[in-house]
């Protein structure tokens, strides 16, 4: 398969300083319409990985990202999501990004370069053959990525990627990938855009249905969601309401005793 970096091709826009704030706008939002389309066309790769983490998930192992730059932020950003939301261990979906926690703000110079420091990352979260480890780069080109992914594979850990170009070296590498086609940026070479973009749909819905499939979720309640701040508390007594019969100050009493909503109402219903 010829392989092609759309997401380096020329923009479809030109003169884009000479353009107002409405026709940026406008223009922006008419690129970023054609990412969930692009998604939709990757949907029976993204199940087949999905099914892939579903199962070894229930073995015991768990899900890793690997990236580098933007696609290491947006790993990072999904993994560290899911514990609150889901009320998961923090261990069980891990974010890991080239040049560690200080790329996450400040970009680390080489370190998307390095082909030997993927596996030194995973290797210190103890990473074995019930895991998933999935490398995203919008350029499906990052060296830091791609070793990470030759060396799970050389130790039968199951691996899956994300990126926007057809046919990348990083596809190539992956036994699941998921290839999201966006095209062109509107700012040439600009993948933190639709590109971005299309990356972190798919890692919400990576993380979503496997949690789902998990049991994580019940009816569409997160009943399992950590209550870190006052807005969930009150979410979670309204939760209780709807389940079983019971006055707001009663339904905050049993999720102060039993900590989820999950654990509230299946004490009650026991009862």
């Amino acid at each position: 398969m010829t392989f092609t970096k759309t997401t380096e091709q020329a923009s479809k826009y030109e003169h884009l300083e000479k353009m107002s704030v409405q026709e940026l706008l406008s223009n922006i939002n008419q690129e970023d319409k054609t990412v969930p389309l692009a998604v939709e066309k990757a949907l029976p790769q993204i199940e087949n990985l999905v099914t892939e983490i579903v199962t070894k998930m229930k073995l015991g192992g768990r899900l890793f990202y690997i990236g580098a730059g933007t696609s290491g932020r947006l790993g990072i950003v999904d993994a560290s999501e899911c514990p609150p939301t889901f009320g998961v261990p923090f261990d069980l979906v891990v974010g890991i990004i080239a040049g560690g926690d200080t790329a996450i703000r400040k970009a680390v110079e080489n370190a998307e370069d390095n082909t030997t420091q993927a596996w030194i990352d995973l290797q210190a979260f103890e990473v074995n053959k019930n895991d998933v480890v999935i490398g995203i780069a919008a350029s499906g080109t990052t060296p830091y990525v791609i070793a990470g992914l030759e060396a799970c594979n050389e130790m039968s850990i199951t691996t899956g990627s994300i990126s926007c170009n057809a046919g990348s070296p990083l596809s190539q590498t992956a036994k699941f990938p998921i290839e999201v086609i966006v095209g062109p940026e509107f700012v040439t070479g600009s993948s933190r855009m639709k590109a971005g973009t299309a990356q972190k749909l798919v890692l919400n819905m990576i993380s979503t249905a496997t949690m789902i499939q998990l049991g994580k979720v019940k009816g569409n309640k997160m009943v399992d969601m950590q209550l870190s701040n006052s807005k969930l508390v009150d979410r979670g007594v309204k939760m209780i309401m709807e389940e079983i019969p019971v006055t707001y100050e009663e339904g905050a009493a049993l999720l102060t005793e039993y900590g989820s909503v999950r654990k509230a109402v299946d004490f009650y219903l026991a009862q």
